[in-house]
C-alpha cells in the first residue's frame, strides 16, 4: 500500500521531503508534482523501479524518460551541452520544459532511447520537486503520470492513490499541477519542437 504526504506545495515540510527521498533511496517509486502534472519517478540507477515505471505507464524502451534535475550544473553532468545550447538551456530554467539531448556515460544505457542515445532532461520550477531534488543531490528519473486509456495527465492526489495504491510507494500531495505536459525541445540537431506543451515554444522561435 502506498503512503501518501500531503506537502505544502510551497514551504515543503522537511521531516517529509526526507522521508520520501529515503523511500526513493530504497528502491521506492514515487508520484511527486511538477509544474507541469504530477510525474512518476525514481532513482536513475535503480532498474527495477524504471521496469515498474514502464509497466504502470505501458511503455517500451523507445519512449523518452526524463531526468528531472536540481539546476544546470547536475544537467550538464548527464547531457554534452555546447555553448549554444547551454545559452538556450539558461533562458529557459526553471521551467515547463523537457530538452532531448545527447546523454554522457553517466546516464546508464537501459534507460537512454535504444537507437539515438539520447534522453530528455528538465530543471522544474516547483517548491517540493527541488527540495525534493535538493535532499536527494542526484536526479530523478521521471515521466508524466498519464495512464493508459486516459485522456490526460492524473490531476487529483486522491485519485491516483485509489489507482496506484498497490502500483507505487508513496503518492506526494503537492497541490494542483495543471493537466499540460512539458513542451519537448530536441537540442541535438538543431531546435526541434517535438511537442507543445505548458513551456511558450515562442522562447525557441516557434
Amino acid at each position: 500500500m502506498a503512503q501518501f504526504f500531503v506537502i505544502h506545495p510551497d514551504n515543503p515540510q522537511v521531516r517529509l521531503i526526507r522521508e520520501a527521498a529515503k523511500i526513493l533511496r530504497a528502491g521506492g517509486v514515487i508520484v511527486y508534482p511538477t509544474d507541469s502534472c504530477y510525474a512518476l519517478g525514481c532513482l536513475l540507477g535503480d532498474k527495477a523501479a524504471m521496469e515498474r515505471i514502464l509497466d504502470i505507464r505501458q511503455l517500451d524502451l523507445k519512449h523518452h524518460l526524463t531526468l528531472v534535475c536540481a539546476d544546470l550544473s547536475e544537467l550538464s553532468n548527464y547531457a554534452r551541452v555546447d555553448n549554444s545550447q547551454f545559452r538556450q538551456l539558461k533562458a529557459a530554467t526553471p521551467g515547463s520544459y523537457t530538452f532531448i539531448l545527447q546523454a554522457t556515460k553517466e546516464v546508464p544505457r537501459r534507460t537512454l532511447h535504444p537507437k539515438r542515445a539520447t534522453i530528455g532532461l528538465r530543471v522544474p520550477e516547483h517548491p517540493v520537486a527541488l527540495a525534493l531534488l535538493a535532499e536527494l543531490g542526484e536526479p530523478i528519473l521521471s515521466c508524466t503520470l498519464s495512464l493508459p486509456g486516459d485522456g490526460e495527465a492524473l490531476t487529483d492526489p486522491y485519485e491516483i492513490r485509489e489507482r496506484l495504491e498497490r502500483q507505487v510507494d508513496l503518492v506526494i500531495d503537492g497541490g494542483w499541477c495543471g493537466t499540460e505536459p512539458t513542451t519537448v525541445i530536441d537540442l541535438t540537431d538543431g531546435v526541434e519542437l517535438v511537442r507543445r506543451g505548458k513551456g511558450d515554444p515562442a522562447l525557441f522561435g516557434f
